[in-house]
Order: structure tokens, then sequence, then C-alpha cells
């Protein structure tokens, strides 16, 4: 299985098609996030699906759990291959985004966003350094029977010795020669890879190359 998702990160349908055709044969598909969706709605996904890729769909909901269960029942008909929530909306919204979901459709749950770090996280009340909060909003997510987490490739592999079976995916993946953008815990992919990561979700290394396609192979080769 490839595991990289390219992050097609942009509000232009048509670009986001135009990329996603380039690579279809060096990725394992594809992640649509909020800046997508929200141009495109649920059109736009399909609009993607039908290029034949798997579908990432990153909307990292979080509510209460019946509203949250209730978003997750109107993107039923996308059939996602997978779909994000937060893992701070707590045990009862993550039961209830499972149980809204897909049967095919793998339900995991944001721990740390990659571009927070201790300083931030205290800023917000979070005493604990992002690997130990990551840690402990894996175990809530494992025993709230989701899927798995999503998780920077700095926990990932605590995270895969305490969970073997979890579906662990991580965002800010660059190539060694890539810039880290806002992104502050990163790592490269075949690090992530090795660690345990299920997924490697890299966006602008790809999307943003003078060649998307070669830029992918690229990192595909390294795997």
């Amino acid at each position: 299985m490839n595991k990289i998702f390219v992050a097609l990160d942009t509000p232009d349908l048509a670009r986001a098609r135009a990329v996603a055709q380039a690579v279809k044969r060096h990725v394992g598909g594809v992640k649509l996030g909020l800046e997508f969706f929200l141009a495109n709605g649920q059109a736009g996904v399909h609009e993607i699906a039908t290029l034949g890729l798997p579908i990432f769909l990153d909307l990292k909901l979080h509510d209460i759990p019946n509203t949250v269960a209730k978003a997750v029942q109107t993107l039923r008909p996308l059939a996602p291959a997978v779909l994000t929530v937060h893992a701070s909306g707590g045990r009862a919204m993550l039961e209830d985004a499972k149980a809204a979901a897909p049967a095919g459709t793998k339900v995991v749950a944001v721990t740390t966003l990659t571009s927070l770090d201790s300083d931030d996280l205290r800023s917000i009340g979070v005493a604990q350094d992002p690997h130990v909060q990551v840690l402990h909003l894996a175990e809530l997510a494992r025993s709230a029977g989701v899927d798995g987490i999503v998780c920077s490739g700095e926990e990932v592999g605590a995270v895969h010795k305490a969970w073997p079976k979890g579906f662990l995916v991580v965002p800010g993946v660059r190539p060694a020669i890539s810039a880290a953008g806002d992104q502050k815990r990163v790592v490269t992919p075949r690090a992530a890879s090795d660690a345990g990561a299920s997924m490697l979700v890299i966006g602008r290394p790809i999307t943003q190359a003078e060649d998307p396609a070669e830029a992918a192979r690229a990192i595909e080769a390294t795997l």
C-alpha cells in the first residue's frame, strides 16, 4: 500500500484535479481539507473522487456529540476513506462520530496539531508537552473505538508501540530538502514510515513543485 496522501489544500477545483491527475500513479490517495471543502462542497469531493483515488476528508470536526454525529451522517454519500474529528471533543463525541460513519470509513482523531509546540500548548492552558498530550489523547481515542489518530512524526513511534493496530496519520511530513513552512514538529517521510505511520500527508513539497509528479515519485522512492 502506498502511504502517501497528497494534500490538495486549495480552493481551486481545477488546480486540485490537475495535481491529483498528475500524481495519481505515485500516491495512495488525496487529502481534501477545509479550504477545499468550503469552496467546493460535496460536489467538489465527488469530482476529485472520479479520478479513482481514495479520499481523506480532513475536516477536523469538533462540536457537541449530537452535532458531530449529524455532520458525519451528512458526509456519508461521499464515503471517504478517512475522516478526521478532534480528540479533544471527548469520548462521547468520538463514539458518536464513529457510530455515524459509513462502515468503510476510518475515523481518526486529531491529537495535537503539528503547528503547535510546548509554548503554544501552555498558552491555551495545556501544561503537558506535546509528546505527553498526544499519548494521552491517543489512549482516549483508542478506548472510544475510533480507528486511529493524527499525530506528528515525533510521536508516532511511541503511539505505534502503545497502539500497534491503530491507523496512524502523520501530517507535517517534509523531505529533507524541503522547508518546514508553518509546521513546527516535522520529520522525513522515511522516518515517519519506519516509526509506524500508516499514512503520510504531504502537501507543498509535491503541490508546489515544478513537476508534482516527479516530486511525488521521488518521495515514493525513499520509502
